[in-house]
């Protein structure tokens, strides 16, 4: 009896085994607009990591497709759609253009235009889209926010300089950091120093050309990433140029504004050291002298050096607006400590 019901289980569990297998199609097709094939466009199966990109003629092909799969069709400057699969093998997409993103303005350099009549490269961050959290600098704010943009801390020091490369490393020798324009006022992209006097025992790191702005301040930030940065800043926009635009009183209303953030950190991970037997162990199994070597004292210095740090930052602003002009008043205090 047992046997049987185990058979019968064993053929159940095999008809639907077969059915599952059975269920996965190959989707190929096209995405296209108004105007022809779209190459790079992304396609998705909705609730999986399942997916590809459209070719340079538009064409796609997908497998492990589940029948009744929903495929999500994206791209820049499109409404996004979702296709039901329903057993198809074939799906032809035309994607819809999102005049809302098109219509967006964005900084150029030397005004202000919508992404759908930008010519050149740009990424527009507004700040609803800032990375949210404790931001120690302006550049943190965009960080992974921008396709071919590279920001990286030189350190885990507290205002260390930031490193941020346009679409790669253009020079072997010279400065790779872009130039900045904060309100139309362009700054060095080179790091700064503490300005501290050489007293023959090492010299102090890099530090962020940035810091003197406080993140709640900025409105938005426009990395232009092509030659056209070269063509309205010359030579020194070469690697890019960070375009930073900050808040300005607006409303005929006064605001008041307060916010804060606050943060611990720890050592990730500390290396595992000898302790003072297990040194005094090693001297003697080689042949030292142990005497020699023992000072009597054990000392863990990896907890000696590092802590439990404590980072907060306050800010408090007022903006108001009238019909000659308008203000925005800000005070920010940042503690940021290290490990």
């Amino acid at each position: 009896m047992k046997i049987d019901l185990l058979k019968n289980l064993v053929f159940v569990f095999s008809i639907l085994s077969y059915g599952a297998i059975q269920a996965q199609i190959t989707v190929s097709g096209t995405v296209s607009d108004d105007m022809g094939p779209l190459a790079g466009a992304n396609i998705l199966v909705k609730g999986t990591t399942n997916g590809t990109q459209s070719d340079f003629d538009g064409n796609f092909t997908l497998e492990d497709v589940a029948e009744d799969a929903v495929l999500v069709f994206s791209y820049v400057g499109f409404k996004s759609q979702e296709v039901a699969v329903n057993g198809r093998s074939t799906i032809n997409v035309t994607m819809a253009e999102d005049a809302q993103a098109l219509d967006e303005v964005v900084i150029i350099g030397y005004g202000e235009t919508t992404r759908r009549d930008a010519t050149g490269s740009v990424v527009s961050v507004k700040a609803e889209d800032f990375n949210k959290g404790v931001i120690a600098a302006p550049e943190e704010l965009i960080q992974g926010k921008s396709a071919g943009v590279q920001i990286t801390s030189s350190s885990g020091e507290p205002g260390a300089g930031i490193n941020i490369r346009i679409r790669g490393t253009s020079s072997v020798r010279s400065n790779n950091n872009p130039l900045f324009v904060v309100d139309g006022i362009p700054l060095a992209g080179d790091d700064t120093s503490s300005g501290s006097a050489d007293i023959g025992r090492g010299s102090s790191s890099s530090k962020n050309p940035l810091n003197f702005i406080n993140p709640n301040d900025i409105a938005s930030i426009d990395v232009l990433k092509d030659a056209s940065a070269t063509a309205i800043y010359g030579s020194r926009g070469a690697n890019g140029v960070v375009i930073i635009t900050t808040k300005s009183g607006r409303g005929q209303e006064g605001t008041l504004e307060y916010s804060n953030t606050m943060s611990v950190s720890s050592a990730a991970k500390e290396y595992d050291l000898l302790n003072r037997e297990q040194f005094l162990q090693g001297i003697d199994q080689f042949g030292g002298n142990v005497e020699e070597q023992d000072h009597g004292s054990s000392t863990d210095w990896q907890d000696q050096i590092t802590r439990t740090s404590f980072s907060h930052t306050h800010n408090l602003s007022y903006s108001n607006g009238y019909d000659t002009g308008n203000y925005r008043v800000s005070l920010s205090y940042s503690d940021q400590q290290g490990i």
